[in-house]
């Protein structure tokens, strides 16, 4: 983990937002392969948390992960990628609260400005972005497979 966050632990609402670190990959695995169609791999996310240029973060509720998220440093843009809540804890700020500290400390990182995909039927996550000052910069036509969708390219300049 990258020394400028090693200790860092937010505490705020009754909500717990610290590094992913290896023992929550079990877990992120399992919430992954239930909510997205094409799921990384604990692998996957074992490699990433070894990236300097990317920062993964976890919210937990006493010991109950409840979401994740990451981010990575390409020259000074973020791609935000990976952003989950457990379906049933959905509604409560959760997504928002984990991604203003995702992106405060992609700041720290040299991150000037955000990126992402979403699915463009995923009306709630694309409100919530736009709540975080996001703003539609396009489609990629086909981006998302199983079921076969395009993606609404969104960012948010500094």
């Amino acid at each position: 983990m990258k020394a400028i966050f090693e200790g860092l632990m937010e505490e705020r609402d009754g909500f717990r937002i610290r590094p992913m670190t290896e023992e929550d990959l079990e877990e992120v695995s399992r919430l992954e392969s239930l909510y997205f169609s094409d799921p990384w791999s604990k692998n996957s996310y074992a490699e990433s948390l070894q990236n300097e240029d990317a920062l993964f973060l976890c919210i937990f509720e006493g010991d109950e992960l409840l979401g994740y998220c990451g981010v990575y440093n390409a020259c000074g843009d973020g791609d935000i990628c990976d952003v989950a809540v457990k379906e049933s804890h959905r509604g409560r700020g959760i997504g928002r609260r984990m991604l203003e500290v995702l992106m405060d400390l992609g700041r720290r990182m040299g991150i000037q400005n955000y990126t992402l995909e979403v699915r463009v039927s995923n009306a709630g996550a694309i409100a919530l972005y736009k709540k975080l000052g996001f703003e539609s910069a396009g489609i990629r036509p086909g981006f998302y497979e199983k079921p076969k969708e395009d993606a609404l390219i969104m960012w948010k300049y500094s």
